[in-house]
C-alpha cells in the first residue's frame, strides 16, 4: 500500500473512530487509538497500516493477542476485517505501548481526531509526531505482568473449553472456540518469549 494511501486510511479510521461515540453507553467502549511501525517511519509502499485500538475494559478482559469481549462489531464498524490493518487490542489501564507496539502515536480520542498527528502524517513531517516511549525496564516489568495475565487467560480458556456454555458465549460473527483457544496459547507464548525464555 502506497504511504499516501495509508494515512488516508488513519484518517478513515479516525473518523470512524469517532462515530463509535454515537454509541448509547454509560461509558465509551473505545476510548483512544494510535498508529505505530512502518508508517511512523515514513516506509513506501507499506505492507499494512498497524493500529492501536484502546478499549474502555479492565486489563484481564484484554490479554496479549486475544479478541477482547464486544470487539467483534467494532472489527465490523471500522472495517479492521477488510485487510490492509494489523490490529491490537489495550486496556485503558495499561499502557499503550508493549513489546510490539513500539513508539505509538495517538492520532483518535474521545476528544476527537488529532488534526495535528493526521496533517503531520499527510505531510510526512514524521519528527514532529509525539511518540509514546518506554525505558528498558519498565518495559521488562510490563511484559512479566502481560505474561502472567496472559498464563492465567489460557488456563481459563483450557478449563472453559468443553463447557456448553462457554462454547455459546464464544462462538459467532465468524469466530469459534478454537480461535479463542489459539488466541490465548499464542499471546502466551509471544510474550514468554519476548521474556526471553
Amino acid at each position: 500500500m502506497q504511504y499516501r494511501r495509508a494515512v488516508e486510511r488513519v484518517r478513515m479510521l479516525a473518523e470512524a473512530c469517532d462515530q463509535t461515540r454515537r454509541v448509547p453507553a454509560a461509558q465509551p467502549f473505545l476510548r483512544e487509538a494510535y498508529v505505530f511501525g512502518d508508517l511512523l517511519e515514513g516506509a513506501d509502499p507499506i505492507d499494512h497500516i498497524e493500529a492501536v485500538f484502546v478499549l474502555n475494559l479492565p486489563p484481564e478482559e484484554v490479554t496479549w493477542g486475544s479478541q477482547p469481549p464486544g470487539t467483534a462489531w467494532l472489527v465490523d464498524f471500522l472495517e479492521l476485517d477488510k485487510g490492509g490493518v494489523a490490529y491490537y487490542w489495550r486496556s485503558f489501564r495499561d499502557p499503550v505501548w508493549n513489546h510490539v507496539i513500539r513508539g505509538p502515536v495517538r492520532f483518535w480520542s474521545l476528544d476527537g481526531p488529532d488534526k495535528g498527528v493526521l496533517d503531520a502524517l499527510g505531510e510526512r513531517r514524521l519528527d514532529r509526531l509525539r511518540r509514546v516511549t518506554a525505558g528498558a525496564e519498565e518495559e521488562r516489568t510490563q511484559v512479566a505482568g502481560e505474561l502472567e495475565a496472559a498464563l492465567e487467560h489460557l488456563r481459563v480458556v483450557h478449563r472453559s473449553y468443553w463447557e456448553r456454555r462457554w462454547r455459546r458465549e464464544h462462538r459467532g460473527i465468524g469466530r469459534q472456540p478454537e480461535h479463542h483457544l489459539w488466541e490465548a496459547v499464542q499471546g502466551y507464548l509471544e510474550l514468554l518469549e519476548a521474556r526471553g525464555e
